[in-house]
């Protein structure tokens, strides 16, 4: 690109309701930048008594004095001339020139200088809005800024970038979502004042090399964002509360004094934060300002309410879309952006109206913001093609490089290289020019990428258990005659000797063989049941043809040596070859009697295949089983969108989200076996969590990418526990539904949980994080195997690993360059080692692994701790207790190439070659073979054996 730079560089997103911005360090690292330890910032600017402006959070306390001093959404008031607060006028340029000021200095606490930088604009922006911004960023002491455009290279100074297209490059670059030249996609921003929609087109790179995403047409609704979702919110709180207590309403609804001005702020912040929390949960209680008692509103209510608001934003969307020329189903995605982007019935409806599957983010604020970075590459080295990264003894420093790479660098999170040694780093001065005394050491956060969407899980494979083999013959000396030789007489009688020795060889040949016994037993027993592969080149083994044109979705499905192979038909059924695993032999063909508009996945099961519809709008999804031997359809029913299934070994259990009841069914016929209500608080919240006790077997075996386990049933997989809203915790029995342990106050449905053979461990934080342990028989006292030694800490991520082991991934707050594992085994305390960055934990049998995305790297430690695979570039899932298989980039519905390497825990790599064109997130395994869709056809590929 245009403008190569070598340092850092700061990308900022500056929202209506919340500003994000984001830090790149020289060795390709990105973290946001922390206001008031804070990666968010609300845009909310205050005007104190003296006329000083103050921002964020600090904005927010002292709107709470004096509310009319207190503007929340300055970006909606860019076309004013002026805005009034406290008394005093100021520009808008002013107000948001408040907000870049604090995020100026925080890049200054951080790195010691302000970076080239590249700030945000909706795409819809007239040239007279955007000189509010140049203004904005001139009074903020900033460089002058320049805009990005495709007619030639951009001068100097603070860039301005439009809000999609740098939506469109995080998603192409930084996630590596492929978009073909003269593809278009389309991003959806929905933030808290306005909803943005634009269509672009790949245009390949310009003469400067600038990513080519240009604007083909744009829209949006200016009045439309999460603030008018509050408000339907607040109405019906009016509705409930207004009868009952209509003097208090009238007060917050229209306040004359600063104490009723400061009540309705909480309100609103109160609506707001139930908001959120029905995003996540199906009742949210709001506090309201003299009302005793709290007042429950229900996702019911909210999404009744949204459907409406939303619908406008559907149909703008598919005129957008109209307008660009471009179908939806054209489309090669539909990025969501924007913190209002998390209400669920968001995605739903696009999903459902436009029947393309949106891609939605945990964090969805800080796209843009990274996205912006794109802008301000880091440069390639010259003379050098980009090769992956070695392993490194440590990790790099940020600004160098370990030693032990001279040979490779580290990819950065845009497929950009680092230069080896030291990296230059820009002079420490203040954003304004002026010296600073030293640098500041750089803030340890990094926010949390969503996962990638994955496809079906594969299936276990099945592992044989060898029987003991016979001791090979022996021979030798007798006992008590040493020197004598051996050479028995036909007979049975040593020469010389006139007795008969018959007895004597007798006993001695029994104890040869109970020897032998033991030895085998030992041999057995103290066995490693999960040897290394033989990992090799992968070579492709078979092809299996997918039809005439390209499949709209492809899934696979391996479990021993049976794969199945899954295309979708454009009637909405499947179609699904079963094979032989290791040769690619038909077994049967069969098109699916059940049908979907959109399918989730295929599950591999012990004698059969379940297939899975995926959600669409409120049409519920379908669930069919088919028959291993033949593939015609046992049974099929339906479920609620957000409904989850538990496979046992002969009972699937359906968690009944709307009828708030668990159902156990046969998994030969889908009859019911058995029903049970959840639990319920005081004020009816049935909501709930379940979670399978795990087995050694089950997490022996292969493990989906979060590392669940592929086949639960393994083992004596009987068991789940239920935690309900009331905080109670029950174990059920998978086939029954008998209550085998229940007991009150154990567990919040948002404490982290695992479960394994007869414990349960549980991470709480109401008073500080603490790891417990409840033992299943009895749910009695629990035991406290660790407590953080500071307060502020969270948990990442909580697994099994191992018998009566538990590891914890843990960040403290000081921020994610801190975060550690915690390995607890019961009655021998804990392990702790640091995991930088980490995000998730795989266990693998006592090892673990912990991966990070963007760019996706993993670590696999050693029981003590040490780092056998450290900083691998790429995507790994567990094979079984002892082996991986590694994807150089996470998985992906589009064609696209992979690397592919395989490792035991106690070796080195084995790298196994490119795959080309696979749809990756269609691939399932065994401990040999790796079967995938591709364009037109599926493929075998045998790894291993």
């Amino acid at each position: 690109m245009a403008g190569q730079q070598d340092g850092f560089a700061l990308g900022v997103d500056l929202g209506t309701s919340n500003t994000v911005a984001v830090l790149r360090w020289p060795d390709g690292r990105t973290r946001p930048v922390l206001v008031d330890g804070h990666p968010i910032l609300p845009s909310g600017v205050y005007a104190d008594a003296a006329g000083h402006l103050h921002v964020g959070r600090d904005a927010q306390r002292l709107a709470q004095a004096d509310p009319a001093a207190y503007e929340p959404n300055p970006k909606r008031r860019v076309d004013e001339e002026t805005v009034d607060l406290g008394g005093r006028a100021y520009r808008p340029a002013e107000l948001l020139a408040a907000t870049l000021r604090a995020v100026a200095d925080a890049a200054v606490a951080a790195v010691g200088m302000l970076p080239p930088a590249v700030v945000t604009h909706p795409a819809a922006w007239t040239p007279a809005r955007r000189r509010v911004l140049h203004d904005a960023l001139e009074l903020a002491g900033w460089p002058a800024a320049a805009e990005h455009t495709l007619a030639g290279p951009i001068a100097p100074g603070t860039r301005l970038l439009r809000e999609p297209v740098a939506a469109a490059r995080y998603f192409t670059q930084v996630l590596r979502r492929p978009v073909p030249v003269g593809g278009s996609v389309a991003v959806f921003d929905f933030g808290g004042g306005t909803l943005d929609v634009a269509v672009l087109r790949n245009e390949g790179a310009d003469p400067w090399g600038d990513s080519g995403f240009q604007l083909i047409a744009t829209g949006g609704i200016p009045d439309l964002g999460g603030l008018d979702l509050d408000a339907a919110l607040l109405g019906r709180l009016g509705e409930l509360v207004g009868p009952a207590h209509p003097g208090e309403w009238a007060r917050l609804t229209d306040p004359t004094t600063t104490a009723e001005r400061r009540d309705r702020q909480q309100l609103w912040d109160n609506v707001r934060g139930a908001k959120e929390m029905l995003s996540r949960a199906m009742v949210a209680p709001v506090a309201v300002p003299g009302v005793e008692a709290a007042v429950p509103l229900t996702r019911e209510d909210f999404e009744r309410l949204a459907a409406p608001l939303l619908a406008r934003a559907v149909t703008e969307t598919r005129e957008v879309t109209a307008a660009a020329g471009v179908r939806p189903e054209q489309l090669s995605g539909l990025f969501l952006v924007g913190g209002s982007t998390r209400v669920p019935l968001v995605a739903r409806l696009l999903h459902a109206e436009l029947g393309i599957a949106p891609t939605v983010l945990e964090q969805p604020e800080m796209p843009v913001a990274e996205g912006a970075l794109t802008d301000l590459p880091l440069p390639r080295r010259s003379g050098r093609p980009a090769v992956p990264a070695q392993l490194a003894s440590t990790p790099p420093a940020p600004g160098e490089v370990d030693a032990a790479d001279a040979a490779t660098v580290p990819a950065g999170p845009h497929g950009t290289l680092v230069a080896d040694g030291p990296v230059p780093q820009p002079p420490a001065t203040r954003y304004d020019g002026t010296p600073l005394a030293g640098p500041v050491p750089p803030q340890p956060t990094r926010y949390d990428h969503m996962p990638a969407a994955h496809g079906p899980v594969p299936p276990y494979p099945g592992y044989g258990v060898p029987g003991p083999s016979a001791p090979p013959p022996g021979g030798g000396r007798p006992s008590g005659v040493p020197g004598a030789p051996f050479s028995p007489a036909p007979n049975g009688v040593r020469p010389g000797d006139g007795r008969p020795r018959r007895g004597r060889w007798i006993a001695l040949g029994a104890g040869l063989v109970v020897v032998a016994v033991a030895a085998a037993v030992l041999l057995w027993v103290f066995r490693d049941r999960h040897p290394a592969l033989d990992f090799h080149t992968a070579e492709l083994v078979k092809t299996v043809p997918a039809g005439d044109t390209r499949p709209g979705q492809m899934f696979t499905a391996t479990l021993g040596e049976r794969s199945y192979l899954a295309r979708s038909l454009p009637d909405g059924h499947l179609h699904v070859t079963a094979v032989e695993a290791a040769t690619g032999r038909t077994v049967w063909e069969k098109q699916t009697d059940a049908t979907a508009q959109r399918w989730s996945g295929v599950r591999a099961l012990p004698d059969g295949l379940l297939v899975l519809g995926d959600a669409t709008g409120s049409t519920p999804r379908v669930v069919a089983v088919l028959d291993g031997d033949s593939g015609t359809q046992r049974w099929r029913t339906e479920i609620g969108r957000d409904d989850a299934l538990h496979l046992g070994p002969d009972t699937v259990v359906r968690l009944d989200r709307d009828g708030e009841r668990l159902v156990g069914l046969r998994l030969d016929d889908g009859r019911q076996r058995w029903e049970r209500r959840n639990p319920r608080t005081e004020y009816g919240d049935a909501r709930t969590k379940v979670l399978p006790v795990g087995t050694g077997a089950a997490l022996d075996g292969p493990g989906n990418a979060e590392g669940s386990p592929l086949v639960p049933w393994a083992g004596k997989a009987d068991r789940l526990v239920q935690v309900g809203a009331d905080r109670s915790v029950r174990v059920l029995d998978m086939r029954s539904g008998k209550i085998l342990k229940d007991r009150g106050n154990v567990a919040g449905l948002n404490d982290p949980m695992a479960a394994r053979d007869d414990r349960l461990y549980v991470a709480e934080g109401d008073r500080g994080l603490r790891l417990i342990s409840y033992d299943l028989g009895s749910l009695g006292t629990p035991s406290v195997l660790y407590e953080a030694p500071e307060q502020g800490g969270r948990v990442k991520d909580l697994v099994t690993c191992g018998e009566r082991r538990v590891c914890l991934l843990e960040t403290p707050a000081g921020g994610a360059d801190g975060t550690r594992v915690v390995a607890a085994t019961e009655g021998e305390g804990t392990r702790q080692w640091a995991a930088p960055r980490a995000e998730s934990l795989v266990p693998v049998g006592q090892h673990v692994l912990a991966g990070q995305g963007s760019p996706d790297v993993v670590t696999l430690f050693a029981p003590d701790g040490t780092a056998v695979l450290r900083n691998r570039d790429g995507f790994a899932v567990r094979l079984d207790a002892g082996n991986l298989l590694i994807f150089s980039e996470a998985p992906s519905p589009y064609e696209d190439d992979r690397v592919l390497a395989g490792t035991a825990v106690d070796g080195k790599p084995v790298e196994m070659g490119q795959l080309k064109q696979i749809r990756s997130e269609s691939c399932s395994w065994n401990t040999e073979m790796l079967v995938c869709g591709a364009d037109k056809e599926f493929r075998l590929y045998r790894f291993a054996g």
